[in-house]
């Protein structure tokens, strides 16, 4: 199991990842590095435990109102599905429909021409 070291808020950590999420994992690290950073720029020492718990806090934040998000998208979708289904039952009513009508159409021409020739 590959490991690597991270910075965090000025502090070495060494860390196991799965093979290939190397790059994932040192990016996570520095988005949580900045936020951290930004914390501390915006409030001042307040202490680290403070910061990072802060932090943590505003990531799970965004984490629950994206969860929201994908979940209304979710809802969306499906009902978007439901009215192309729908939309597609319709039209293809109307198509057979249409298709009966130009055959009744059909037999009726026919009709007209062998009374016309017939006479």
């Amino acid at each position: 199991m590959p490991q690597i070291n991270v910075t965090i808020d000025g502090k070495n950590y060494r860390m196991a990842c799965a093979e290939g999420e190397e790059p994932h994992l040192t990016a996570l690290a520095t988005e949580l590095d900045g936020r951290i950073t930004g914390l501390r720029a915006s409030f001042g020492e307040i202490g680290d435990m403070r910061l990072h718990v802060m932090a943590a806090l505003l990531q799970a934040d965004e984490l629950d109102e994206t969860r929201r998000r994908l979940a209304a998208l979710e809802a969306e979708t499906t009902g978007l599905r439901a009215q192309v289904e729908t939309s597609d039952a319709t039209r293809a009513a109307e198509e057979t429909r249409i298709a009966a009508g130009l055959g009744r159409c059909a037999e009726r021409i026919e009709h007209l021409a062998k009374t016309l020739s017939a006479g």
